[in-house]
């Protein structure tokens, strides 16, 4: 009973001072809905980040031929032949911790149509091991195979928005579309991406999922390449597991730039570097955030402070009374405690449900992705909660330190 008499006092105490009490409220909210929001979305751009990451293979390093003006092309071709199968067969014989590799040829396109559609994709070709080093799931159908590059089969495996443009109604499997001059078989739809965005780090993703892909020799001898063209557009190395990507880059680095005779016509990209890059980046935008949050905090609990002092300013002669007729110091301590922590609790409340509101807008507008986090919220809570505690702690020991004569004959 002694408890709830309290409670209610409390409350009663709060409700006498609306205006004051929401204004105090407001730095608490403010502050745990930030954190909040940025605990989210800090999560939530890390898991995406991982996403993105695996679909590229956190142990596998694209090799990208670079694009060149004719005039430099010439003088280059003059000492080296750009990317080529050979680059990833000798890279696999010489280097014992590349177990596997893929390559990529794109096919310069200026039509793909069926029967019932047709699409603004694009085709490439690919080595059968392309599928197994990437993170690609079947939604249809099967992947090409070593038979069929070895046949120059005009067989193909579709994206899934490249599936959608060509076959609206679905049941692509089996049927025919033309890319450019030549008609080929559909064996294979992929499943789509469950990616937000796609662009990670200047490298774009989900691009597959607009394309069509055939064998790889028959893209290599059925279509006409740009003279002095690289044989592959790209290669894929696939890095022993306990082997550092980012350490295994320089030596295929020092492989190529000897098979290339020194000459810059390739990039390398490393996902595990990519991902490292975007926790630092995630980690400083982390520590700015839990500063401004912190400060937000820091404002409330001052703040609570001002309206306790404010408070015991205006209930002086009720504080003597309080005394005159038993109370302790101690209880007029745990009276005036209860009143900031009350505030704290309230604006922890209201900032939980604020900083979930504030996490969906920037979500929804921004188009970043966001992860709900049960520690977040206990942690913001709970940072909210002590900064009431401690910040109402003055102001009680001041109330209860009150003379009740003097209090009794303050104006």
């Amino acid at each position: 009973m002694k408890y709830l008499a309290l409670i209610i006092d409390t409350f009663d105490e709060l409700l006498q001072h609306k205006l004051r009490t929401l204004l105090t409220l407001l730095g608490m909210i403010f502050g745990v809905g930030a954190v909040i929001a940025m605990l989210n979305i800090g999560e939530g751009a890390e898991r995406e980040a991982l996403k993105m990451i695996n679909t590229m293979g956190l142990q596998n390093l694209i090799i990208e031929s670079k694009s060149f003006e004719e005039k430099e092309l010439k003088e280059q071709r003059k000492h080296s032949r750009g990317l080529t199968i050979r680059d990833g067969e000798i890279s696999t014989k010489s280097l014992p911790f590349v177990v596997d590799f893929s390559a990529q040829k794109n096919v310069e396109t200026y039509a793909i149509f069926s029967a019932s559609g047709k699409s603004d994709g694009e085709a490439v070709g690919v080595s059968p091991s392309y599928f197994s080093l990437s993170k690609f799931t079947l939604a249809k159908g099967r992947v090409l195979t070593k038979e069929d590059n070895a046949a120059f089969a005009q067989v193909a495996l579709l994206g899934s928005s490249t599936a959608k443009q060509l076959f609206p109604l679905g049941g692509a499997v089996g049927k025919n579309v033309k890319i450019n001059h030549l008609w080929f078989k559909v064996v294979g739809v992929l499943s789509p991406p469950f990616l937000k965005k796609d662009e990670f780090q200047g490298i774009k993703l989900g691009g597959d999922q607009n394309q069509v892909f055939i064998p790889l020799k028959t893209a290599i001898h059925k279509y006409a390449s740009k003279n002095l063209a690289s044989e592959v557009s790209s290669l894929k190395l696939k890095v022993a597991d306990t082997v550092d990507p980012i350490q295994a880059a320089v030596a295929i680095g020092h492989l190529l730039d000897r098979r290339h005779n020194d000459v810059d016509d390739y990039n390398i990209v490393v996902p595990a570097a990519l991902l490292a890059q975007q926790k630092q980046t995630q980690q400083i935008f982390n520590i700015v955030m839990s500063c401004v949050a912190g400060i937000s905090l820091l404002v409330g609990g001052i703040g609570i402070m001002n309206i306790m002092l404010a408070t015991v300013l205006e209930r002086t002669k009720e504080i003597g009374l309080l005394r005159a007729v038993g109370a302790t110091q101690k209880d007029i301590q745990i009276q005036f405690i209860a009143e900031s922590f009350t505030i704290s609790i309230m604006g922890g409340v209201l900032g939980v449900v604020f900083g979930i509101l504030l996490s969906e807008l920037i979500s929804i507008y921004s188009e970043w992705a966001v992860s709900w986090s049960i520690s977040a919220i206990i942690l913001s809570f709970s940072i909210c909660a002590m900064v009431g505690l401690v910040f109402g702690v003055y102001p009680a020991i001041k109330a209860s330190k009150l003379d009740p004569i003097d209090a009794l004959q303050s104006d």
